[in-house]
This record gives structure tokens, sequence and C-alpha cells, in this order.
């Protein structure tokens, strides 16, 4: 049996190893940009040293957890990186979670220090005080007597920078990195992924038969990964592994420093810094990015993008086309994938745009519940599953571990829960995330499919399909939708719509028009919140416009 996780007999890699060896061969090439200002290698590691130092005078050792509430500044991969030099555990925090929410997190996660920027403090002291524990809140990035009862990082800084001791640990390939996710249907929980696996992972992504090439001879070589903007918060999966993976190649990484997306400030930091590479959202972040660079005109040059990369929700093939056409020779990517775990990506280009395509191989497979994989064309449902190098599991369960990574076949495969089917040639046909299938009257509706095409009506912007209690079906199809300013859309002009693309099982009955859906900043939905909208609007109600559809 292989689980691709073993690691027996080959060299492992740990980020902040990698750090120390680029700063010690290009000390002065820059590392990160943020707001005008320039962090080179050289300082970045110097101040990771001594966060690390200062960090374990405190008390904290390997195997402690720190937790991580900022915005996309320097001091959020500071601290990862000086966590990880301490043997300690990075937590990132959701910052828009309210004090349930960070009480509960901090406390499952055994979290012994917070990093925390002002604007948050408020809510982190009320989750912080109803806890039965002892937890270091460090201000951050300054403190300039603001709060003089708290810790500033500047002092924290000065502390390490004044300490003569070197932190004992030494990093290896097994130190952890939580990545929490969740909160949307359920409390957050904790992916446990140790350094090599995700070091790995991140590189196959890209360059999938290969192996990591030695950074040092790399740099000697004058190699670099150019310039990257990480468009989502670093407190989420996809914007944290774009700059990870920015700066183990020795380029850039260009932080944007401000609360929500910005699409304008996006464009014209992009022309600043040169920006090569911009990670996105799906049409989360490609519609406003878009009318930005419209409003925007000539005022910026884009034309040193080279690639956008997306992952984690729809990216269509409009809004591909869009930014195609506005920015000569730029190449999209989709990846698939999730917090646990990540394998393949699909690219569109000027000539070539289509919605991302993935297809099944020895690394991607769909299976039924008893782990048989679906035979192509059958028209069976089946979960979508993933191999390669993969997170250890949930922090503190076991049955959830157990249950998301089966060994199938003789190999260990991440299954998140995303459901699909195989068509003919291989080609994955995404039907949704299984927990949000609705089952009205015994049929079974994936949300995905209806909200395909609700982005398909003019005017609808953004979308979200889901299933309400209904005394007669069981469930009911409901949908929320977000219009383009200033357009005007009736429910039975939705039903219009789709009447010919759905079975009349699948028509949401009612439909609630909002000005935002407020997806979180890595673009995920809050469904509990969209179930509440959809019951408190419930217009138009389409009842009796779907019920002889059924």
């Amino acid at each position: 049996m292989t689980t691709d996780n073993d690691t027996s007999g080959r060299s492992t890699w740990n980020y902040a190893t990698v750090l120390r060896q680029i700063a010690g061969i290009v000390p002065d090439r820059v590392a990160i940009n943020c707001s005008g200002r320039n962090v080179s290698f050289a300082e970045f590691n110097t101040e990771t040293d001594e966060l690390a130092r200062a960090l374990h005078r405190r008390g904290l050792t390997a195997g402690s957890k720190v937790a991580i509430d900022l915005l996309n500044t320097p001091e959020y991969l500071a601290v990862f990186y000086a966590a990880l030099k301490l043997g300690a555990v990075p937590v990132n925090v959701n910052y828009r979670y309210q004090d349930s929410e960070l009480a509960y997190l901090l406390d499952y996660v055994d979290a012994e220090a917070v990093f925390v920027n002002e604007t948050f403090l408020p809510q982190l002291q009320r989750a912080v005080g109803g806890l039965n524990r002892n937890i270091l809140i460090v201000l951050t990035p300054v403190n300039h007597g603001t709060h003089p009862d708290l810790l500033g990082y500047d002092e924290l800084l000065a502390e390490g920078r004044r300490s003569g001791e070197d932190v004992p640990h030494v990093p290896s390939g097994d130190d952890l990195i939580f990545v929490c996710t969740g909160g949307t249907t359920g409390m957050p929980k904790a992916v446990m992924w140790r350094n090599d696996d995700l070091y790995v992972s991140q590189w196959t992504l890209s360059r999938p038969g290969t192996t990591p090439a030695d950074p040092a001879q790399a740099m000697i070589d004058g190699k670099q990964a150019g310039t990257t903007l990480p468009g989502p918060p670093l407190m989420h999966g996809t914007g944290l592994y774009a700059a990870l993976g920015t700066l183990s190649g020795g380029g850039k990484v260009v932080l944007i420093d401000t609360l929500g997306l910005d699409a304008n400030r996006v464009w014209r930091e992009i022309a600043a810094e040169r920006v090569q590479v911009l990670t996105v959202v799906g049409d989360v972040f490609a519609r406003p990015l878009i009318e930005a660079l419209d409003q925007l005109g000539d005022s910026v040059d884009a034309s040193c993008l080279k690639v956008i990369s997306s992952s984690g929700t729809v990216f269509s093939a409009e809004l591909k086309a869009g930014l195609i056409d506005r920015i000569p020779g730029l190449r999209i990517v989709d990846s698939l994938g999730a917090t646990e775990g990540m394998i393949t990506r699909s690219t569109a280009s000027k000539g070539h745009v289509e919605a991302a395509k993935f297809t099944v191989t020895d690394r991607v497979g769909v299976f039924s519940s008893t782990g048989k994989p679906i035979a192509p064309g059958s028209g069976e449902p089946g979960f979508l599953g993933v191999t390669g190098r993969l997170p250890v599991g949930y922090y503190k369960d076991d049955a959830k571990t157990a249950a998301t990574f089966p060994i199938i076949n003789g190999r260990r495969y991440s299954i998140a829960g995303d459901m699909a089917t195989v068509e003919v040639d291989g080609t994955i046909v995404f039907l949704g995330r299984g927990s949000a299938t609705i089952n009205t009257g015994g049929e079974k509706v994936f949300p995905e499919e209806v909200e395909s095409e609700l982005r398909g009506i003019a005017g609808v912007v953004d979308c979200c399909v889901v299933g309400l209690p209904d005394e007669r079906w069981g469930q009911r199809v409901a949908a929320v939708v977000q219009l383009q300013r200033g357009d005007e859309i009736t429910g039975d002009e939705i039903i219009e719509h789709l009447r010919s693309k759905l079975a009349g099982y699948k028509i949401p009955k009612h439909v609630t028009v909002v000005a935002s859906l407020e997806r979180g900043p890595n673009g995920k939905i809050d469904y509990r919140r969209v179930a509440e909208l959809a019951v408190a609007g419930r217009q138009p109600d389409c009842s009796a416009a779907t019920e002889s559809l059924r």
C-alpha cells in the first residue's frame, strides 16, 4: 500500500529552511512589497529570526500554536515563518469571525499566542476573556501607546533583537502548519499539513511528475519565481499558498493591506510593481476587476500580467474571456482542489476559453460511497477524490480524518465532499458539494447545476441555491440572486429561462433578490445566512409556476 505521504529515503522540505537558504544567496532581492515598502530577503529572514527568539523567551516551544489574526501585511508572513523557525504551528484566523467563533477556534487549536490588527482587537479581547487559558496577545504591526496593557509587535521584535539565545529547534519537514477551514456550515476544522507535504504538493501542482528543485542552486543560477499579488487574504489557503510558493522560488510577493477587495488598487499595484501573476477567486474577483480595469483605462499598464490563477469557486468562461481580451498574452489557470488537497490545473488563453475542464487521471478520480470508481458515461454521481501529497488529517478529529482521507485501491485519497459524474471521455462534470444536495420529493438537486444556469441569465451577477423545509416535498429549491446594478428581473422571467434548461423539480420555487451575497474574502458563501435570506424574502414566490413542472 502506498499513501504518497511516506518520506522514507527522501529529503524533506521546510519553508523556513528554504527562506534561510535564499536569504543567504540573494540577500538584497526584494521578498515583499506592501504600500510602497520593500522588504528584502535578508531583512525578512532577520525579522523572522528575531520574532522566533522573542516567542521562545516568552515560553513558546516546538508544537505551540501561534494564531494569526491579520490583514495582508508583511507581518502576517513574518509571524508565519517565525513560528516555523520555532517549530511552532502557525494557525490562520478568519478575521471576520465574531466573539463565539473566535473563542471556539482559539480554544480548539490550543492557541498560546495570537497576533492581531487593532481593527479586530475588540472581538479578540472578548473572545479571549471568555476562555480559561492564558493567551499572549501581540498588537500588530506596532503599539505606540494606544493599548499600554498590550504587547506590541515592535516591542516583541526588540526583545528578540536583544536576545543572544538561539532557538533550539531545527526546522523539519514534519513540522506542522494548520490551515483552518469551514465556518460557513459549522465550526472550523484545522487541516494539518506537514511542511514537506505542502511544499511538494505546491511544486507538483504546476510541474506534475517532477520533484522540487534545489532552491539554493536556482538562486545561484539567477532564477526566481517572478512577482505575485495574492488577491485573497493570506488567512485563506488560496492567498497563503500563492505567497509561500513565490517566496520559495525567490520571487516577490506584493501585498494589499486593506480590508476587502479594492479592485482599482489591485490594478495600480500590478502596474507599479510589474506583477506577473495575480491570484484570484473566480467570478467573485473577476467581475469587479474587469469593471475597474475599464474604468481606469489607459491610466494603468497591465501588460506585465502574464497569469491569473484561480481556485475555490466558479470562474465562468465569459469573465475569463473578458480578462484575456483586455490583457494581451494573458493565461488563466484554474486549480482543482481544496484545503484538504490539490492536484491539477486547467488553462485558458486567447482563442481557447472555456469553463475549467478536468479529467480522470491516476491522481484524480470519482468514487462511489463504497470506494468503487464511477464508470465513465454511466451518469452515476460520485465523490471527487484526489491523491498525491495530502494533509495528515484534521486536528483532534480522527473520525473525520478517516472519512475524508480513505484508502482506496491501496492509495490514500482526499475526498472533501464534492460530487461529480464522469463523461465517456473521462471529463469530470462537477455537481457541487454533497452536503448541500437538496432532496425534494425523493429527487436530488445539486445546487451548482442550477446556479450555473442562473448565471447564464443576463443581469445575474451572483447567485446561491439552497434547500428549504417543505411540508409536502421535504425540501424545496430556493434561489438568492444578486443583479447587475439597474437591472430588474422577475421570478417569472427566471422560470421562463430555466424551463428549457432544467427538470421542473430543479427550478427554484421562489427567488430572493439581494444587493449582495456578501461572500467571504475567500469567495465562499455563508449558507446559513443565505437560507435566512431565502426564508425572509421569498419574493417573488414562484411555487405555482413551478409546481406543474415537477
